[in-house]
């Protein structure tokens, strides 16, 4: 009885209150529309109506935003993770856009290489076993180690470096575990030697392939195994940090190390994913009477079943799924090095052709120089390599506008004083004179060859700058000493000499000693 009395009061008095602060906010409404009648007269009440619908709109979007449910995704919120079947579609999406792509591959050894590799990563998304990769140096145990996860002896244990020669795989059967587990031995690292390098380089092939890794030490990582743990972990990768031998350290040294072990790999590594074993083989114990000690790699195998129930299919898709984007990294870095190559092929047969015809027929300005030496059909071949259909009309407005943008920015008159500068030195004023702009339009249309290139492989985008900032950023790379000593090199072959031969009415004799720095007549 006292609760219900309690309940009423309170009800009571909360709608007192609501009723006090309605009475409130209607008095202080009715005294801001009497003053705004009185400011501005008849405009006073539609001052008031603009004033209160602005309060309204604003306090119904506050509630709306509150009150959204929480399974419409906003705007801005960050993207839900990848699932299972997500990865997995994803890696299928990028193997069907890399096949498409290796069709354009030139190379045809490379070209296989990489087919090769797209066809192991399809194989990939059918397999159904999770691949566990043992990896180290030749030193750390790994055999061993493997030796003992499977409870009877494989390979050879030997106590030189070296003595797994290739991969090896076996099947670690598990309980409780959907899928297999395949245990892939692996040739030691940082050995000496040609030999020790090629076997180093089939280990790093096998650890990137793994679904997990247990990465085995004997001891303090040294700088070498810690940039190789940072870089797998860096990669993606799940790894485990496996201390072998604990079985010849004291419980002492055992926990110290541990702790040393963990902090270096914090927070890249859970605690608990350092884990410390003892596979070496059963030894003698000193005590009379007491059983020789076996390997100690219960922890391990626990933890392994914990991550692998708990997180294997996941660990396979994101493995296939960054074999996948590797690979199709590696087929558009091939594709981009074969657009460069007959990018720069183009840009230099138009340079010279054109500058040639430029330099027995001068134009009557250096402002139709800037428009004449980007050739619009240099333009659409260009996008062709590229992979980009521009119309007849597309191709001549972009040189065009390429051109403008040179003449517009002083290059054009800046680059013909540069180069008549260079060359003066070396040729007689009329060679020089009648050679100028054939040799600045060779000059300019490499400069905007290299721009248009940049612009084709950033997908049709000029970057942050414009068109003038990578105009300009190409400009200043070509007029480098050493790039520009080799243009002029070419230039004196190709246009220089040429033209020479032509002008019937100058003297015999070799052209005075160009000066130091400057490029010497071939």
């Amino acid at each position: 009885m006292r609760k219900k009395t309690r309940r009423l009061i309170w009800s009571g008095a909360v709608v007192l209150g609501a009723l006090l602060a309605l009475w409130m906010v209607l008095t202080l409404l009715a005294g801001l529309a009497q003053n705004l009648q009185t400011l501005a007269g008849g405009w006073g009440m539609v001052l008031f109506l603009i004033i209160m619908g602005a309060l309204g709109w604003l306090g119904w979007s506050t509630w709306q935003g509150q009150s959204s449910p929480q399974w419409v995704k906003r705007s801005g919120d960050p993207a839900l993770p990848m699932t299972f079947d997500s990865k997995r579609e994803a890696a299928g999406e990028h193997l069907g856009s890399i096949e498409q792509q290796l069709k354009l591959v030139q190379d045809q050894v490379m070209r296989q290489a990489l087919e090769r590799e797209r066809r192991q990563v399809a194989a990939e998304l059918e397999r159904g076993d999770l691949v566990v990769v043992v990896f180290g140096t030749g030193s750390s145990g790994k055999t061993s180690l493997i030796r003992a996860l499977l409870g009877n002896m494989v390979g050879a244990v030997e106590p030189a470096m070296g003595s797994t020669q290739a991969s090896h795989t076996y099947r670690l059967p598990m309980v409780g575990l959907s899928r297999g587990v395949r245990l892939v031995d692996t040739p030691g690292i940082l050995e000496s030697g040609a030999q020790g390098q090629r076997r180093e380089d089939m280990a790093r092939r096998q650890a990137v392939q793994a679904d997990l890794l247990l990465f085995v030490v004997d001891g303090d990582l040294r700088d070498s195994e810690l940039r190789m743990v940072e870089l797998l972990l860096s990669l993606g990768k799940r790894l485990f940090l496996v201390l072998n031998k604990c079985d010849l350290l004291g419980q002492q040294q055992e926990r110290r190390l541990l702790q040393v072990l963990r902090q270096r790999c914090a927070p890249q590594l859970p605690p608990q994913d350092v884990v410390p074993v003892s596979s070496g083989p059963p030894r003698i114990t000193t005590v009379p009477g007491a059983p020789p000690s076996a390997p100690e790699v219960e922890a391990l195998l626990r933890r392994l079943v914990q991550v692998l129930r708990l997180e294997g299919d996941e660990l396979m898709a994101d493995n296939i799924l960054l074999q996948s984007r590797r690979l199709s990294v590696d087929t558009e870095a091939v594709l981009t090095s074969q657009r460069e190559r007959a990018g720069r092929t183009i840009v230099e047969r138009y340079a010279w052709i054109g500058g040639g015809i430029i330099a027995l027929t001068p134009l009557p300005g250096l402002d139709l120089l800037g428009a004449a030496a980007v050739n619009a059909q240099m333009v659409l071949e260009l996008g062709r390599i590229y992979g980009v259909k521009l119309g007849q009309d597309q191709g001549r407005e972009l040189a065009l506008a390429v051109g403008r943008t040179m003449t517009g920015m002083g290059l054009v008159k800046g680059g013909a004083m540069l180069l008549t500068t260079a060359l003066s030195t070396a040729w007689p004023a009329l060679v020089v004179g009648k050679a100028v702009q054939g040799v600045s339009a060779a000059w300019l249309t490499r400069i905007a060859g290299a721009s248009l290139m940049e612009y084709f492989s950033r997908k049709q985008d000029w970057g942050d700058g414009g068109m003038a900032a990578a105009i300009r950023k190409h400009y200043d790379l070509n007029r480098r000493q050493t790039q520009l000593n080799d243009f002029l090199t070419m230039a004196v072959a190709r246009i220089v000499e040429p033209l020479q031969r032509r002008l019937k009415s100058l003297p015999p004799g070799q052209p005075p000693t160009p000066a130091p720095g400057s490029v010497r007549k071939q």
